[in-house]
């Protein structure tokens, strides 16, 4: 459990797949969302996984919709939400 600064922001983590050989481009584009707080590389069923960080889940939803998905290279995404106990 986190309790630090930003502990009751939504957050959200998104699974993305993206076309073969496109991965530095998306990865280069994802980087300029500025609610994306932190992203990775994957090996397995997804090519990257996002931190989303935002106001409400649905500004994430918003975010993943708009803007993740708007980026030319990425086939689809799957968001998990952070929950409390």
């Amino acid at each position: 459990m986190y309790r630090g600064p930003g502990a009751t922001t939504a957050i959200g983590f998104v699974l993305i797949d993206i076309e073969p050989t496109r991965e530095k481009e998306v990865y280069a584009r994802l980087m300029k969302i500025k609610q994306i707080v932190e992203l990775y590389p994957l090996f397995g069923e997804y090519d990257l996984i996002a931190k989303v960080e935002a106001e409400s889940f649905d500004e994430i939803g918003s975010i993943v919709v708009s803007q993740v998905r708007g980026i030319e290279g990425v086939k689809a995404t799957k968001t998990l939400a952070r929950m409390s106990l």
